[in-house]
């Protein structure tokens, strides 16, 4: 069995991030799961074939052979088991990806828990799609923004290659969800509330957290804090500022509120994560 596999090096891209991505040649009857995933998961078969299971939004089981030019998409929470074929195994690439866009930029292409699998119509797209996925995994040395900026154009393709490609058609909450982003991008360093975000765009908070869940997949609350906590670690990892400074500049003056918050989201303290993924080395508030 032969494997490539990278994890992506950068968590600083909010809208649409990488987390892995790599490419598989599985030896016959290779299986992985049952799993959960974190994040968005595709998979591209580029040859052979294998059985997909999953289970769906009512947690019925599912289960459907596929072959090369076919694919599926892994959702976050979902249990999903896959098994290469015993005599043709598959061969297959993927990334895992996420972010505050993903959610509704993988809604237009049909894809969802229900219907997980994918059926490429327009073979153009496909190809593009393809091409893309495996740009990135062979070109994981390149930079992480050059990187991200193929992870738009996969998804452009993926939503042209099937046969309901719709472009998003304006609709009246896109704009109150654009207007609560925005609003957030320039006061997040204050200790601002949902109510204030809400109010913001003109709606109250019980209608305002609906659509915008609906739309980013998070909470405002969850949105918020994750969004200030990328913010965070940028400036841990690119700046010399002390924990307190940080802290403060993402809208939490009580240190010890903003050291909760980022391991709640991290999994880490802030200064153990600064330990760990700092470029400033050197002289300099670091506490």
């Amino acid at each position: 069995m032969a494997q490539d596999f990278t994890i992506f090096p950068s968590m600083n891209f909010v809208d649409l991030g990488l987390y892995q991505f790599g490419r598989e040649d599985c030896d016959p009857a290779h299986s992985f799961g049952p799993a959960i995933r974190n994040h968005y998961l595709f998979h591209y078969i580029l040859n052979g074939k294998g059985t997909f299971m999953w289970q769906d939004g009512k947690r019925h089981g599912n289960k459907v052979v596929l072959k090369a030019g076919q694919g599926f998409l892994i959702f976050p929470g979902q249990i999903t088991t896959y098994v290469a074929d015993e005599r043709i195994p598959w061969e297959y690439c993927w990334l895992e990806f996420d972010g505050l866009r993903a959610k509704e930029a993988l809604e237009i292409t049909g894809l969802s828990v229900n219907h997980p699998v994918y059926n490429p119509v327009h073979r153009e797209f496909e190809a593009k799609m393809r091409d893309e996925m495996l740009y990135i995994v062979r070109n994981k040395k390149e930079a992480p923004l050059h990187l991200i900026g193929h992870l738009y154009i996969f998804i452009d393709a993926l939503t042209r290659s099937v046969s309901d490609y719709k472009p998003a058609a304006g609709r009246v909450k896109d704009f109150y969800i654009k207007e609560a982003l925005a609003f957030i991008e320039n006061n997040y360093m204050k200790e601002i509330t949902v109510e204030d975000i809400a109010e913001s765009s003109g709606l109250n908070r019980s209608y305002f957290g609906k659509i915008f869940k609906d739309s980013v997949g998070k909470s405002p609350q969850e949105f918020l804090i994750s969004y200030r906590m990328i913010k965070a670690a940028e400036l841990l990892k690119l700046t010399r500022y002390s924990i307190a400074e940080i802290g403060n500049a993402v809208g939490y003056p009580n240190q010890l509120h903003f050291s909760r918050a980022f391991k709640s989201v991290y999994g880490v303290s802030p200064r153990n994560w600064r330990n760990d993924n700092s470029v400033m080395r050197g002289s300099g508030p670091q506490d």
